[in-house]
């Protein structure tokens, strides 16, 4: 599986799970009018839950801040030390883009 796979699996992973956080705090509010011992104790454990929930999904977000901090920070320093392969990449790119978009319109 390559990196960008895993990265939109995880940014996928976040998403559905900040939505089954939000779902969860509505169905907390709808049971918040249902009397009895029952919804009492289903409540709090909805709400334990939840609160275990938002606490893995800050985790998850933290840690993929890091790492994209990780990264940036990488390639920045890749960057700086190798500064000519990259500019010869860039104009080696725009040659060809140069070389399309002029054969395009002949």
């Amino acid at each position: 599986m390559s990196e960008m796979n895993v990265g939109a699996a995880r940014k996928q992973l976040v998403d559905d799970f900040s939505k089954i956080v939000a779902d969860s705090e509505g169905l907390l509010r709808a049971m918040a009018s249902v009397p009895g011992e029952k919804a009492t104790a289903m409540r709090a454990s909805v709400e334990a839950n939840l609160n275990a929930a938002k606490a893995r999904l800050s985790d998850l977000q933290g840690m993929a801040v890091e790492r994209t901090t990780a990264a940036v920070r990488a390639t920045d320093e890749y960057a700086h030390e190798n500064p000519w392969p990259l500019i010869g990449a860039a104009a080696a790119v725009g040659f060809i883009l140069g070389v399309i978009v002029s054969s395009g319109r002949d």
